[in-house]
């Protein structure tokens, strides 16, 4: 039935009904209006909330009676869904919370309020009467507006800050209606609230609330009551987009307190600490932390972040600070058997590893601790073997690979321990390396084996030693030449070559 029957037969069981009053409501589109077009519930966590809003009614001499419901009925109710307005007058309705909830019930899209609306010639009828009205679809229902529902307020900001699953479990993603309820429910809060909600959406690495927070007005240099920087709560969080948006928005350093560094460190993350160092030039690389006395190097080291090891390093990282203990990173890169910066840290300066705490222990006494067996050769062994290789001491040789030593271990020249002894004409060692391993053909750091290295010291015997285990004379390696045909003529006896 149209509008205009419905009103026909208005008139024809209500004479008084005028043909004026006919035609005023065909043109009508809706009989009440609301005074708002959104609704917002400010959510308190384990509390019921509710808002109050008005309708009216448009019609100047006829009742109208009112129908209110929600798209979420298991969670927003009316305290009286149906009423009857009278003409152009004004009632009032409070939308609230039916239960108590610990996060709030968002959905997106948004849940909705719709209100309903039938003329009522009598201006009365039962609640009965009016849900049996409201029961029977048709052309004398008006649907007059649809009202959104949004919940706002701070617990609402952190709950989006978590990004934790809603209660119905539809997960709340970043989309363009998540945004608008996240702008809404930041527009309730004052500038204190902001401000404090600052620091957990930093600390979770939200940067899209961390930024909608600063366009309200959040105070970026606010510190918490530990006088920790809210920058350090998003390095930590890991999400470097935080830290850029931090950073842009003029986060001030207090360089006796702040230890951005360190904390990047601990995390294993060089590009934040390239952020950091661009946003601000004037960052320590080998800053202090007053308790500890470490610097971001010790850092890196305990939680044997390599990377990070390399890039401080490059800025100038010194390897050589102690912290308070006397301990260096080396000795704590041993102490947690982090095998690859133990090596990092050692070519970066050699003699660290005889650092002693202030316990009187070095980097190797620390690994000997903690069973780290696979430092042995890089913090003590490799010294001792070479050492014992400079003279030819067989006995010690045979101990140190017993211990773990490496046969073909490097030192701070590439050296191997054949080098070595190669080069001091020691033939019983040059032979005891070869039965154990020892690689005849490898280089050292200016490219030379130890072949060239014994024909330079002179050392024929051990040269023809070496040649006969397989050693190139016309490896490419070699910085000089090298005429192998000078020992065809050797002499076994008299251990010299015979000139012709």
């Amino acid at each position: 039935m149209s509008i205009i029957a419905y009103a026909i037969h208005i008139s024809i069981f209500n004479p008084s009904y005028s043909h004026q009053k006919l035609e005023k409501v065909s043109q009508m589109d809706r009989l009440v209006n609301a005074e708002v077009k959104e609704l917002n519930l400010q959510f308190a966590g384990g509390k019921k909330c509710s808002t109050t809003f008005r309708l009216t009614n448009l019609m100047h001499t006829m009742s109208v009676a009112v129908s209110l419901t929600t798209t979420n009925p298991s969670n927003l109710s009316f305290i009286q869904s149906l009423s009857i307005i009278p003409p152009l007058g004004t009632g009032s309705f409070t939308l609230l919370l039916s239960k108590p909830l610990d996060h709030p019930p968002i959905s997106t899209p948004l849940d909705n309020v719709l209100v309903r609306s039938t003329m009522l010639p009598t201006g009365k009828a039962s609640l009965e009467e009016l849900r049996r009205l409201f029961s029977r679809p048709g052309p004398h229902i008006f649907k007059d507006v649809t009202i959104p529902v949004s919940f706002v307020g701070p617990q609402v900001v952190e709950f989006l800050t978590s990004e934790t699953e809603v209660k119905n479990s539809v997960y709340v993603s970043k989309t363009l209606e998540t945004a608008f309820i996240l702008s809404k429910a930041i527009s309730w809060c004052d500038e204190s609230q902001v401000t404090s909600l600052l620091r957990p959406a930093a600390r979770s690495g939200n940067s899209y609330v961390v930024s909608a927070l600063l366009d309200a007005g959040a105070d970026v240099n606010k510190r918490g009551p530990d006088g920790e920087s809210v920058i350090s709560l998003a390095i930590r969080s890991g999400s470097i987009d935080t830290v850029r948006i931090l950073v842009e928005s003029k986060c001030e350093v207090d360089h006796e307190r702040d230890r951005f560094l360190h904390d990047a460190a601990s995390v294993n993350r060089v590009d934040m600490m390239e952020v950091l160092c661009m946003g601000y030039l004037d960052l320590d690389v080998n800053s202090i932390d007053s308790e500890s006395g470490q610097t971001p190097l010790h850092v890196g080291a305990i939680h044997g972040n390599v990377e990070v090891l390399q890039f401080l390093i490059t800025l100038g990282g010194d390897s050589d600070v102690a912290d308070h203990n006397g301990s260096t990173a080396l000795h704590y890169a041993a102490v947690n058997g982090h095998a690859e910066a133990v090596d990092l840290l050692l070519n970066s300066c050699n003699y660290v590893k005889y650092a002693v705490n202030t316990r009187g222990k070095t980097a190797f006494d620390l690994a000997v601790e903690n069973g780290h067996t696979n430092l042995y050769n890089m913090l003590h062994l490799g010294d001792v073997l070479h050492r014992a290789a400079r003279k030819g001491d067989v006995d010690e040789m045979r101990k140190c690979l017993a211990e773990g030593a490496n046969v073909n271990g490097r030192d701070q020249n590439g050296w191997t321990p054949l080098h070595r002894t190669a080069f001091k004409g020691h033939i019983e060692g040059v032979k005891f390396l070869l039965n154990h391993g020892g690689l005849v053909d490898m280089v050292d750091g200016n490219g030379y084996t130890a072949l060239h290295r014994a024909v330079e010291a002179g050392h024929a015997q051990v040269a023809m030693m070496l040649i006969a285990h397989g050693a190139k004379a016309s490896m490419k390696s070699f910085a000089v030449p090298f005429e192998v045909d000078s020992f065809t003529n050797y002499n076994p006896i008299y251990g010299t070559i015979e000139r012709t």
